[in-house]
């Protein structure tokens, strides 16, 4: 390989590796109905990024596109999934075009896990200095009512956050030589082509990605005002704390605000249409959660029920009323009267408008169907592929996680480039960054029992417990579990659940296990550090081969 060639693909290689993948979340698949979940997330520091900036150029040692095409590999969307297409593509060597629709870092960065991040970082803090039973118990003595906060301060470092990191998105890109046209992309009906809706102007790339993302789900009867009546892309401005917020949805974005919102005072209530709340969540650990996130907070909810109807209010002076009805008869059973109502219900695909019809592809409820290697496909059933066309991100469905974006752009130009390859899903982690965690990866444990039943294997079960944890203990934070499900027959782990401090970091050892098919008599007999949190999935190993771990 000519040394210029091999120095990009170094320096294509350091910028992924300053990439850290960030959190969403996953209501298609049963990981949460809401964005925050679109908590993995990715946290990009790039503090090499102008280094690379100024000796990392265009230049004629980069793999130009046949005659006829302008670009290798055009990218519509610079979410997570299409940076993380863009960064591998120039890796190899492909002339690469992303159009951003002014929207560099997409809602990840932007509108989701990240400015989330910021703002349960800073209410996190005030919630542990109040509390100062657990502080006491610590040797710690405080003043919890002298404890303030500025709402303003907490809003611009969740704001300041989100900027710095599209800051280093986009000198990453523009580093490996990435043309980020400004403009949204279309399709035009022709092979090909994509048109910059800014300029007007068509390019020509032999191979284009669809990464579009996905915008908030407002339910019919709702109106939302960004003010009273608002989803996260309100919520995380953070205008107001509200003395009582209605929360429409506890999947993710739900859990996670009611954590910021209890912590800064505020009174909670969920509004849930399913039976019971969290209900995507694995059972069992849907139930510690209740007590540990809920029941113990200023916290009550309504299951069952939909919001039929909510008019804003204004602050102030008139509260939001919000109309319920029973989920099955239909028949209105409450009105609430509260300050805020914050619209947790999901999200939908980012694809009207962009020209999908116009290449013959029919969308199900505005996904794009797409085979195992992200090609896009005519039709849900039956569809044929698109040649050369490829969908990715929470616009396909299949995983509406950022990570999980990310993987299936990495996946997809593989494929471009002609080395066959399929991302396993079974094996992306999910998380929900309450105070504590619950991380996840693979099915439920209600999922795994019919998938075993189904598949004639026998399904095994191990837990390991926080309050059984050295590390846990000496952080008094003892409440917490890790359930193992594995497989008998084999030892593969099938799925790990965990509700614990820093579950969402222990969680990656579980994925890897499972992507890489380790089993747990294997796992058994790997060291881990002690005292760490980590020993907790210690425990379930080596309690699921009749090990004892004290």
């Amino acid at each position: 390989m000519p040394f210029k060639i091999a120095r990009s693909a170094f320096l294509a290689f350091l910028v992924t590796a300053a990439t850290s993948a960030f959190t969403v979340n996953n209501d298609k698949l049963n990981r949460g109905n809401g964005l925050i979940g679109q908590t993995s997330h990715i946290e990009h520091t790039f503090r090499s990024i102008p280094i690379l900036a100024k000796t990392t150029t265009r230049s004629s040692h980069l793999r130009m596109s046949d005659d006829e095409y302008d670009f290798d590999l055009a990218i519509i969307g610079c979410g997570v999934g299409g940076h993380g297409a863009a960064l591998h593509a120039r890796a190899q060597n492909l002339k690469t075009a992303v159009f951003s629709g002014a929207d560099v870092g997409g809602t990840c960065v932007n509108r989701g896990c990240v400015p989330s991040k910021a703002l349960l970082a800073a209410s996190g803090r005030v919630r542990e200095m109040q509390d100062t039973d657990h502080l006491a118990s610590l040797g710690v003595e405080v003043d919890g009512s002298a404890v303030k906060y500025s709402r303003e301060g907490i809003a611009a470092h969740a704001k300041n956050l989100a900027s710095r990191v599209k800051g280093n998105l986009e000198a990453s890109l523009v580093g490996l030589g990435v043309d980020v046209i400004e403009g949204r992309g279309v399709l035009t009906g022709i092979a090909h082509e994509v048109k910059d809706e800014a300029t007007g102007k068509v390019y020509k790339a032999k191979n284009i990605i669809l990464a579009p993302g996905s915008i908030p789900f407002v339910p019919p009867g709702v109106t939302v005002d960004e003010k009273t009546v608002y989803t996260s892309d309100g919520a995380l401005e953070l205008e107001s704390v509200p003395e009582w917020v209605a929360i429409i949805g506890s999947g993710y974005i739900g859990l996670e605000f009611s954590d910021v919102y209890t912590a800064l005072g505020s009174e909670v209530t969920f509004i849930e249409a399913m039976d019971n709340i969290m209900p995507t969540f694995d059972r069992e650990i849907a139930k510690l959660a209740e007590r540990l996130l809920i029941r113990d907070r200023p916290i009550d909810y309504r299951t069952g029920v939909f919001a039929s109807e909510v008019t804003p209010g204004i602050p102030g002076e008139k509260p939001v009323t919000i109309k319920m009805i029973d989920a099955k008869t239909k028949e209105h059973v409450e009105t609430l009267e509260v300050d805020a109502a914050m619209v947790a219900t999901g999200r939908v695909p980012n694809t009207s408008a962009m020209g999908l019809e116009d290449m013959g592809i029919e969308t199900f409820r505005g996904f794009v169907s797409v085979n195992e290697k992200m090609q896009v496909l005519t039709k849900s059933e039956d569809g044929e592929i698109v040649p050369n066309l490829y969908c990715i991100g929470d616009a396909n469905g299949k995983m509406m996680l950022a990570h999980a974006a990310s993987a299936q752009g990495i996946s997809a130009v593989e494929n471009i480039c002609g080395r066959e390859h399929v991302v396993d899903h079974d094996a992306i982690p999910a998380a929900c960054f309450t105070h504590p965690e619950i991380a996840m990866v693979g099915p439920t444990e209600e999922q795994a029992i019919e998938r075993a039943e189904k598949e004639g294997w026998a399904l095994g079960k191990s837990q390991g417990n926080f309050r059984a944890n050295s590390k846990a203990l000496a952080e008094g934070e003892g409440n917490g579990i890790a359930k193992v499900l594995y497989n008998k027959d084999t030892g593969k782990v099938v799925a790990v659940h965990i509700i614990g401090i820093h579950a969402a970091d222990l969680i990656q050892e579980c994925s890897n296990a499972v992507a890489a098919g380790t089993t747990v008599q294997e796992l058994s007999m790997m060291v881990h550090t002690h005292p760490t949190l980590c020993e907790v999935l210690d425990e379930a190993f080596k309690g699921a081969v009749g090990m004892s771990a004290h």
